[in-house]
């Protein structure tokens, strides 16, 4: 009997996926692609020194864990002030929605998993209040939260710039380019 949405399953062993990348290899290792589901998940590596800009996810919660390496996570505060708090493997930290924050990999690289709530898909307001059916290109994938579809998969560098198809530092591609 093949397994249907609602049958649960296996679906990737992290430690065997970390070990299998290249050694380079940045940004996203694995996704959660799962059709009719209500999650997205993301495995992703962030080389030495690498980091996750400050930024702010409006609209939902994140769960990140820490699956290999180390790192630090900031989290900024009113007036400007950012605290360090410290990761390593097994560390597990919720980031809630509007909360100020970014991520810096330790000298060992950080891999990290996250999960939140699928995002919708893209929809146009009514006059009256309601939603023309929209699809976004991409059905399954949702936004990428945290920036993730700004990383350079050549130098886990973030593009500032939400518009950029190739990173400004190395010239690779990104990963959102193509959308």
């Amino acid at each position: 009997m093949s397994p249907t949405r609602e049958t649960p399953r296996v679906l990737a062993e992290l430690t065997e996926l970390v070990a299998r990348a290249d050694a380079g290899q940045g940004g996203a290792l694995w996704r959660l692609a799962e059709p009719g589901r209500q999650l997205d998940a993301n495995l992703v590596r962030l080389a030495p020194g690498a980091e996750v800009g400050e930024h702010v996810e409006g609209d939902l919660d994140v769960l990140l864990m820490v699956v290999d390496g180390g790192g630090e996570l900031g989290v900024g505060h009113p007036g400007g002030r950012v605290e360090r708090q410290p990761l390593g493997t097994g560390t597990v930290v919720w980031l809630p929605r509007g909360s100020r924050r970014s991520l810096h990999a330790g000298p060992d690289g950080l891999v990290y998993l996250t999960a939140h709530q699928r995002r919708p898909a893209l929809g146009i307001k009514r006059l009256d209040g309601g939603t023309v059916g929209l699809r976004t290109a991409t059905p399954q994938g949702g936004d990428a939260p945290c920036l993730l579809d700004r990383v350079c998969p050549g130098c886990d560098r973030v593009s500032a710039e939400a518009t950029a198809r190739f990173c400004g530092h190395c010239g690779t591609a990104l990963p959102g380019a193509g959308s």
